[in-house]
């Protein structure tokens, strides 16, 4: 192994690729991070055996073939800390090691077994389908803050994002079984396949896609596994085998009453709402009449909140509680100027819905489980 390359590149490339090291607790092997050299070209690769990330960044001249394994933690912690912008690799004259020679430092790395490292999984020859980079990280953002976490249910299926693929959409859905987030992404002509992928997985992705160029990123079906491919980066994540819930029962049908209201200023009652609702619940009260919304909250132990709010649009009476923290993790996220929130009653779920004449959220929708009003 004999290679050089700048330490932006490095740092990039190691970084990158380092997001799906696994644990040393499981198998050794999976702390390691894999080098291979290939012409003008540094290949460093990653797996947890769930998920896996290729990164190639370009060596300052073509260098000879050369794999090796090295560790992924100790490659990070040195590439943050290095004094000069040119890192030289070379193997050691003695032992199974490698030394990183930067400006006058150097560091004697100990080699793993490179014939231990797991075979991975080659991306398919043809992309099973292309998306805007910006709007497939707008959708991630969008829905995976609806999944659960790993450690919060033994229900696999609510820790991930089913992606519905029909001709003409893409369809994003998460859900934690009290509220669910969707959003669409238009096809022209497109494939059709369902896939649940890991929510974690996929803030991953979006992460590292605001890092790299291009404006695309390829997909590709594996076996049991999708691709995700972009300039420099192939991200690879298994598919989860578990039964999503059908989201078309609980999408709301017949909602009649819309509470039109600015989103900045519902998102920042909420907010405040939320200082004061009760711990167990996290309630907030919603009344509308006429062209006022009244949002109350109280507990015990904190005191009571009440506000008024001006509806753009006059509505019959209802009244209907939230989770103040379901709602506003959706506003916040959200870019338009004003929101639709549609109502049937007090006991069924209400649907968000960006509104306005500029919908910079269109294909999004949020619904959300009331919770019981005491009569």
């Amino acid at each position: 192994m004999n290679f050089t390359c700048s330490r932006k590149d490095l740092a990039f490339g190691i970084k990158t690729a380092g997001r799906a090291l696994g644990s040393a607790t499981t198998m050794p092997i999976l702390a390691g991070m894999r080098l291979d050299v290939q012409g003008d070209g540094l290949i460093l690769q990653a797996t947890d055996l769930e998920r896996s990330i290729r990164c190639r960044v370009p060596l300052a001249k073509a260098a000879e073939p050369h794999s090796t394994v090295l560790n992924g933690d100790v490659l990070n912690r040195i590439v943050s800390v290095l004094p000069d912008e040119t890192v030289h690799f070379q193997k050691a004259s003695q032992g199974n090691k490698v030394e990183v020679i930067c400006g006058g430092t150097t560091f004697d790395l100990l080699t793993l077994p490179l014939e231990d490292y797991p075979q991975l999984s080659e991306r398919p020859d043809t992309a099973f389908v292309t998306l805007n980079k910006a709007v497939l990280q707008r959708a991630i953002d969008l829905t995976s803050f609806a999944a659960l976490n790993t450690k919060e249910t033994s229900r696999l299926s609510l820790t991930g994002i089913q992606f519905t693929f029909q001709k003409d959409r893409v369809r994003l859905v998460a859900t934690n079984g009290y509220r669910l987030s969707v959003y669409d992404i238009p096809l022209k002509d497109g494939p059709e396949g369902e896939f649940l992928v890991d929510a974690n997985a996929l803030r991953d992705l979006a992460s590292i896609m605001t890092q790299v160029e291009g404006d695309a990123v390829e997909i590709y079906q594996g076996n049991a596994q999708l691709f995700f491919n972009a300039p420099q980066v192939t991200y690879m994540v298994r598919v989860m085998d578990e039964e999503y819930p059908d989201i078309n029962r609980v999408i709301p049908k017949d909602t009649p009453i819309g509470l039109l209201l600015d989103r900045a200023a519902l998102l920042a009652a909420l907010q405040r709402a939320q200082i004061t609702t009760a711990e167990e619940s996290g309630a907030v009260v919603l009344q509308a009449q006429e062209s006022q919304l009244h949002l109350s909250s109280s507990s015990s132990e904190k005191g009571e909140t009440a506000e008024n709010l001006t509806l753009l649009k006059s509505v019959k009476p209802v009244k209907i509680s939230f989770r103040a923290e379901y709602l506003i993790d959706a506003l916040k996220r959200m870019s338009s100027s004003q929101v639709t929130l549609w109502l049937k009653d007090s006991e069924s779920a209400g649907l968000l819905e960006p509104a306005g004449e500029t919908r910079s959220d269109e294909g999004f929708l949020y619904v959300c489980m009331p919770i019981r009003l005491d009569v």
